[in-house]
């Protein structure tokens, strides 16, 4: 039985995961207006995560995707900040400990690029998610930083590297 892979994503990977976000979104009622559902990059991730200081990976298991998630520096913010971006998993990667890997990953590479703190922004009703991130170190913070334009997303949370 083949066990998943993280990998960086690659240009034949963006309809696959643009599909996954999207269902995942739909799946979790989230707003398709003020979250990564209305995102332009999601049509074309690949080409976004090419940027400075920027990566996205996607988890992969008997060529099928599962998901992935990113990092890139926090847009409209002039810190070292940067953003963990567009960590969704299909429902049956869920539970299996890959987010967990997946997030030593994206904590890794944001040392890498010498950010001093990562950020994020997500729904209320993300329980499971939020668990990982104060698994993972991250703090809940008072209101956004820098303006990602995901309005929609309550719940901000930050952990220094």
């Amino acid at each position: 039985m083949a066990l998943p892979i993280i990998r960086l994503i690659e240009k034949r990977d963006n309809p696959n995961i643009a599909l996954v976000i999207r269902q995942v979104l739909e799946d979790l009622g989230v707003p398709k207006v003020g979250t990564a559902y209305a995102d332009s990059a999601l049509d074309c991730m690949f080409e976004t995560y090419q940027n400075p200081r920027t990566a996205y990976f996607v988890v992969e298991k008997n060529r099928v995707l599962l998901g992935g998630a990113g990092i890139a520096p926090l847009e409209n913010y002039k810190g070292n900040i940067c953003e963990l971006q567009k960590m969704y998993f299909i429902p049956e990667a869920r539970g299996l400990g890959i987010g967990k890997q997946l997030m030593e990953f994206c904590i890794a590479k944001a040392r890498e690029f010498k950010f001093d703190q990562i950020y994020l922004e997500t729904m209320e009703y993300m329980v499971p998610a939020q668990k990982l991130y104060r698994k993972s170190g991250f703090d809940y913070i008072e209101g956004p930083i820098g303006n990602t334009g995901h309005f929609s997303c309550p719940v901000q949370m930050l952990k220094d590297l």
